[in-house]
């Protein structure tokens, strides 16, 4: 009870957004130590209830590499290119954007692409006279559905990976091909979500083909060391397989490489690491860790394979949807970083079939039903934060009435994919 009870209370407190979610996450994990839940041991030595520190160097060393590359002004560039590419026209522009950060979010995490892109759409918007906010939120929607193709495009991706034992190939095979669909799916609909603020002005629009995107680019030596980096990771993911290196050592291996080989030092290249998402992380394995200890995930897994009654397909669903509308509700980290354990214990009682298949089926409901609501991800919460200080805020249900639209839409698609090609 005392487990659950801690737990629960850090799930609301998080879900609420009243304490910051790193201190939340401290406090829950301290509470789980000082009541002897579970001890140093289980807590960062232990496969089973620790911290999984896969998960938080494979970050951490992504971090690095995209905190190298960020001072090349490569986003910067891209950005003005694809404005130029489109020709001043909103509708063209807002496909080039989405597509291009739904591209860059499979190669990095959502949150660091939002971030990176999100000011840039800024001074475009600006120069053409567009409101930003529907930009900014169809540039959010497209990095949570471009980050559900790879292992590392989406945070709980990582967890996912790390739990079931699952590669880099992995979910590129099973999910890049639908995510690809989504996308599709996904432009067209933003012609009708967002058609009311699709104003065109050709003089603006001549404007902005003068600007010279190569002037964006403060250190080419630089930009090509780093793109040469980051290009060796991603083979070196793909070839998981062959070579057996985990992601997270892939990750600090490059990012050692391109701090060791170029002009950034050691301190400018952490100093713009997330190092309170990489303790929340820390602390959410250790309350979690807790429920495992105790014997809770045990108990709701025995439940959730009782409720299902040996069925794949009822079971593949119910995750599938419910992960989406739980993830709507809180942030999908945490939900993951719960329910994991679970789906690992049901896909172990499901013989002789595609036990993968549940495994996509929280993928796909916790990273696109992120979508849902302004604090369904993190990614979300981030772009919110940077609109509001810079003078244009979307509220939480500005948000929601479009979101609410692409999650059901995209979690239906993933309907008959997920019958189709596994049940």
């Amino acid at each position: 009870m005392a487990a659950i009870t801690i737990f629960v209370g850090a799930y609301l407190l998080i879900a609420s957004e009243k304490v910051h979610r790193t201190a939340v996450a401290l406090g829950g994990a301290g509470l789980m130590l000082l009541l002897h839940i579970t001890d140093g041991h289980g807590a960062f030595f232990s496969e089973e209830t620790g911290v999984d520190w896969n998960v938080v160097f494979l970050l951490l060393g992504m971090m690095v590499i995209v905190s190298v590359l960020r001072r090349t002004g490569v986003f910067e560039y891209v950005a003005i290119w694809a404005a130029k590419r489109a020709r001043g026209r909103p509708y063209r522009l807002m496909v080039m954007l989405v597509v291009l950060t739904a591209a860059a979010s499979a190669l990095l995490d959502n949150v660091t692409t939002v971030l990176l892109v999100a000011p840039v759409t800024f001074l475009v918007c600006e120069r053409l006279a567009l409101r930003v906010e529907p930009f900014l939120i169809a540039e959010v929607m497209a990095s949570n559905i471009g980050g559900t193709a790879t292992l590392v495009g989406d945070p709980p991706n990582i967890i996912i990976a790390s739990r079931g034992g699952l590669s880099f190939n992995d979910f590129l095979v099973n999910l890049a091909p639908l995510v690809v669909l989504l996308m599709v799916v996904f432009c067209v609909l933003c012609r009708w979500l967002f058609r009311a603020h699709f104003h065109y002005d050709p003089e603006l629009a001549a404007e902005i083909m003068e600007l010279e995107e190569r002037e964006a680019i403060t250190d080419r030596r630089l930009l090509w060391q780093g793109l040469s980096v980051l290009a060796l990771v991603v083979v070196a993911f793909v070839l998981h397989p062959v070579l057996h290196y985990e992601p997270s050592v892939v990750a600090l291996l490059g990012a050692g490489l391109l701090v060791a080989a170029t002009s950034v030092t050691t301190q400018q290249a952490l100093d713009e690491v997330e190092w309170p998402t990489l303790v929340f992380f820390a602390g959410l394995f250790v309350m979690v860790g807790g429920l495992v200890e105790t014997g809770v995930i045990a108990d709701v897994s025995r439940a959730a394979a009782d409720a299902t009654e040996g069925r794949p397909a009822f079971a593949t669903m119910l995750l599938l949807w419910a992960s989406a509308g739980l993830s709507a509700i809180v942030d999908n980290i945490p939900y993951v970083a719960t329910m994991s354990p679970i789906v690992s214990d049901l896909v172990q009682q499901q013989p002789g079939t595609d036990g993968h298949v549940l495994w996509w089926a929280l993928a796909l409901g916790a990273d696109l039903g992120g979508n849902a609501t302004a604090i369904g991800a993190s990614a979300n919460v981030v772009v919110l934060g940077i609109a509001a200080r810079n003078g244009a805020p979307i509220s939480f249900w500005y948000f929601t009435r479009y979101g609410l639209v692409v999650t059901v839409v995209t979690v239906a698609l993933c309907v008959p994919y997920l019958w189709l090609r596994y049940l």
